[in-house]
C-alpha cells in the first residue's frame, strides 16, 4: 500500500493512504518482545445489513513503516463505551494505572495481530438507534463478514471484552457469526437475561436504570440538544430513588427518552416470552447454533453474572468441541487486578495477576496464541475450571481496614464439581439453620414487609450501581454509605422484617461450592409479594470486630406471581401456602470452624432490585403499596430448607 508524510499528532505520525484514508502510527511499546509498530485507521464506517454504519478502528502491525503485507488473525471488540475510551479495567497489579485501548491494542499488534475496536449501534461514532443489546447479534454477524473479506484478515477471529462487550461476544457468536476462532468472555454474555442481567426471580434489576442515566449522558443526541444534556445533568438520582415508584415521562431518564423506553420496556415486560428470547439477551435458545469456537467465561463472586457463566460452561462445553473454560474469582465486576471486593479482603493470592498468568493481558495472549496462531503453549491441558474459594483467613482488620477472609484458587474438571454433596439445611422456629428437620407440626413465622421501607442492599452482585449502589462483601449492618439506611444503623439480622436463620459454631470447617437454592414453604395474605434470602458467614467476635462480622456470601429473589409459571404469572389466593424455590448465584466459601452458617429470608433488596408493592399491580407500575404480612413455615410437612453444594475435605 502506498502511503505519503503527513502531520504529527497525539504521538502518532499521521500517513495517509493512497485512498486517502488516515492511518496513525505510534512507535513501539518498550517491552523487549516487541516486533511490530502499530498504524491505526481510524472511524471506518461499516455498513451493517440495514444501511447504518458503524465506527471501527483498525489497528495494524507495521515494520520499517510499512504494513504488513500478509494476512494476519484478528481481535475484535464491540463496546458501547467508546472505542477510544480509556478503559477502566484493563490494568494490572503491576500497573494499576488503566489503559486506553490503543495501548491494549498495541501489545496485541505488536505481536502479529490485527485489532478492531467498534463503537455499538447509536453510540460514540456509530450511526443508528441505541436498543441495549438487541442490535448486538446482526451488527456482530455483519462486522465479521466485514472483516474476513479483507486482505489484511487472513479468516480468523477472536473476540474479547468485558460486560457489554461481553455481551456484544455472545450475541455474535449466537448468529454463528464468521471467522470466529476464539472468544474470551469477561464478566457477561448472557444465558438468559431474564434471569441473570437485566431481571432474577421475576424481579427487575435497578442497575439498569443507573446504567441507562450515565449513558444517556455520553448519548449523541443527547450531546447534540444542549438542554437535554443540561436536563440530565441536573438530575439528582438519589432523589429519585428515594421518590419511587415511577412511570414513563416521570423519572430520571425523561430527557432521553430512547434510554427511558427501553429501560420501561425491561422492567414492565415481567412474563418470560418472545421479548426475553431474542438475539442478544438469550443464549441459551441459540447454544446449538452457537460458534464451535474456545471459549472462556469469566466472571466472579461479587460479579452480576456467574450465573450466565456457569449456565453457558455447563451447556456449551457438552455441545461443542470447544474447549470450554470457566474462570470464577472473588471479585467485584472487571476488578480481577483487585485482592478485595467491598469491605473484605481475600489475600494476595485473590488477583488473577500471579495466579492465573502474570496478568490479564498475558492470559488473553495466550488464549488467542494457542487458538489462532496454533503455538504449542501448553493452554489445551489447562484445567476446564479455575475457582478462587474464599475463606481461611484470620477475621481480623488488615492495614488497609478491611476484614481478612482469604482464600485460594483451585483447579477442576467440570462444573458443578463432580464431587460435591447437595445437603439440606432446615430452617427451623428456633431460629436454627441445622441438618436435622422440625419435628414440630406447626411451627411458622411471619413478619410484615412494607414497600415503603424495604431491607436496604448492602454489597452483592452489583455492578454500573453508583452512586446509589455498590456490589462486594460487607458485614451486614447499616452503614451511611449504603442507599435507605438510617441512624442508629443496625444490623439487618435486627430488622422485624428479616428472618434469620444460623447453625450453632461449626465444629469443623465446611466448604461451599455451587449455586445456592432455597426451598420455602410460604403464604401471604397479599395478591403478590417477594421473597429473598441471602447466604452469610458469620464470624465469632474478636478484637477488630468486636460484633462479629456476617459477611454476605450470595444472594437470591423470587416475584411470587411466577412461582408456578415464567410464561403465566397468577396472583396469589390470600393465606393460601405454596412451596416456592428461591435461587441465589452460585459462590464458593470455605465456613472455617467457630464460624456459623446463616440463611437469612426476607421481602425486599433494595435498590439492587425494584420493591413488589405487594397488589398485584402491572410491572414497573405499583403507584398504590400495601404491607404484606408474610409467613415461612417451618414444620415435619412444610419443612423449609436450603440446599448447599457441600465440597468433601480434601486434605
Amino acid at each position: 500500500m502506498m502511503m505519503s508524510a503527513g502531520t504529527t499528532r497525539r504521538g502518532f505520525v499521521t500517513l495517509l493512504t493512497a485512498a486517502g484514508a488516515a492511518l496513525a502510527i505510534e512507535p513501539p511499546a518498550r517491552t523487549e518482545d516487541v516486533v511490530y509498530d502499530m498504524a491505526l485507521t481510524s472511524d471506518v464506517m461499516v455498513s451493517m445489513r440495514d444501511g447504518v454504519r458503524l465506527a471501527t478502528d483498525i489497528y495494524r502491525p507495521l515494520r520499517d513503516g510499512q504494513l504488513l503485507p500478509n494476512p494476519l488473525p484478528v481481535i475484535l471488540e464491540r463496546t458501547p463505551y467508546g472505542k477510544t475510551v480509556v478503559s477502566r479495567s484493563e490494568l494490572s497489579v503491576r500497573d494499576p494505572t488503566p489503559r486506553s485501548r490503543a495501548d491494549v491494542a498495541r501489545f496485541f499488534v505488536s505481536r502479529g495481530y490485527v485489532v478492531i475496536y467498534q463503537d455499538c449501534r447509536g453510540r460514540y461514532g456509530s450511526e443508528g438507534e441505541f436498543v441495549k443489546y438487541l442490535s448486538d447479534g446482526f451488527d456482530g454477524f455483519d462486522t465479521c463478514s466485514w472483516i474476513v473479506r479483507q486482505p489484511w484478515c487472513n479468516g480468523k477471529i477472536g473476540t474479547m471484552g468485558l460486560s457489554y462487550a461481553a455481551h456484544t461476544q455472545a450475541a455474535l457468536a449466537c448468529t454463528n457469526a464468521p471467522g470466529i476462532a476464539a472468544l474470551f468472555l469477561d464478566s457477561g454474555g448472557f444465558a438468559n437475561a431474564y434471569q441473570d442481567g437485566i431481571r432474577q426471580g421475576g424481579a427487575f434489576e435497578l442497575k439498569q436504570v443507573t446504567w441507562a442515566y450515565r449513558a444517556a449522558l455520553e448519548s449523541p443526541a443527547v450531546l447534540r440538544d444542549p438542554e437535554r444534556l443540561k436536563a440530565l445533568k441536573a438530575i439528582d438520582i438519589k432523589e429519585w430513588f428515594a421518590h419511587m415508584p415511577w412511570k414513563p415521562g416521570h423519572s430520571p431518564l425523561t430527557a432521553a427518552p430512547e434510554y427511558e423506553s427501553y429501560v420501561y420496556e425491561q422492567w414492565q415486560h415481567g412474563t418470560f416470552d418472545g421479548f426475553w428470547k431474542q438475539l442478544g439477551i438469550y443464549a441459551a435458545g441459540f447454544y446449538d447454533r452457537f460458534d464451535d469456537a474456545p471459549m472462556v467465561f469469566m466472571s466472579a463472586w461479587y460479579d452480576p453474572y456467574p450465573r450466565s457463566a456457569t449456565d453457558n460452561y455447563i451447556a456449551l462445553s457438552k455441545r461443542k468441541k470447544g474447549p470450554v473454560r470457566l474462570i470464577l474469582g472473588p471479585w467485584t465486576h472487571g476488578d480481577r487486578s483487585l485482592t478485595y471486593a467491598g469491605d473484605v479482603d481475600f489475600g494476595p493470592a485473590a488477583t488473577l495477576d500471579g495466579q492465573l498468568a502474570a496478568d490479564f493481558l498475558t492470559l488473553r495472549l495466550r488464549w488467542f496464541d494457542c487458538w489462532l496462531k496454533g503455538k504449542g503453549n501448553g493452554v489445551p491441558e489447562e484445567p476446564a475450571v479455575r475457582v478462587f474459594v474464599m475463606g481461611g483467613g484470620s477475621g481480623r482488620r488488615n492495614a488497609q481496614g478491611r476484614m481478612d477472609h482469604g482464600g485460594r484458587w483451585r483447579a477442576e474438571s467440570d462444573w458443578p464439581l463432580p464431587d460435591l454433596r447437595q445437603t439440606a439445611y432446615y430452617l427451623h422456629g428456633d431460629g436454627r439453620l441445622a441438618a436435622e428437620p422440625p419435628q414440630s407440626k406447626a411451627d411458622h413465622l411471619s413478619y410484615d414487609f412494607d414497600p415503603a421501607d424495604p431491607v436496604p442492599s448492602i454489597g452483592g452482585t452489583i455492578t454500573s450501581g453508583e452512586p446509589i449502589m455498590r456490589g462486594g462483601a460487607y458485614d451486614q449492618r447499616e452503614d451511611p454509605r449504603f442507599f435507605g439506611t438510617r441512624s442508629p444503623y443496625r444490623p439487618l439480622a435486627a430488622r422485624p422484617d428479616v428472618l434469620v436463620f444460623e447453625t450453632p459454631p461449626l465444629e469443623a470447617d465446611l466448604e461451599v461450592t455451587g449455586a445456592i437454592v432455597a426451598k420455602l414453604w410460604i403464604s401471604s395474605d397479599r395478591p403478590d409479594t417477594d421473597f429473598t434470602i441471602k447466604l452469610i458467614d458469620v464470624y465469632p467476635p474478636n478484637e477488630d470486630y468486636p460484633e462479629g462480622f456476617a459477611m454476605n456470601l450470595t444472594d437470591g429473589i423470587l416475584r411470587l406471581r411466577y412461582l408456578r409459571s415464567w410464561e403465566k404469572p397468577t396472583l396469589l389466593r390470600a393465606g393460601a401456602v405454596a412451596a416456592v424455590t428461591v435461587e441465589a448465584f452460585p459462590t464458593s466459601n470455605l465456613f472455617k470452624r467457630g464460624h456459623r452458617i446463616r440463611l437469612d429470608v426476607s421481602s425486599s433488596n433494595f435498590p439492587h432490585f425494584d420493591v413488589n408493592p405487594n397488589t398485584g399491580a402491572a410491572e414497573g407500575t405499583g403507584g398504590v403499596r400495601q404491607v404484606a404480612r408474610n409467613t415461612v413455615f417451618l414444620n415435619k410437612d412444610r419443612p423449609s430448607h436450603v440446599l448447599l453444594p457441600i465440597v468433601p475435605s480434601r486434605v
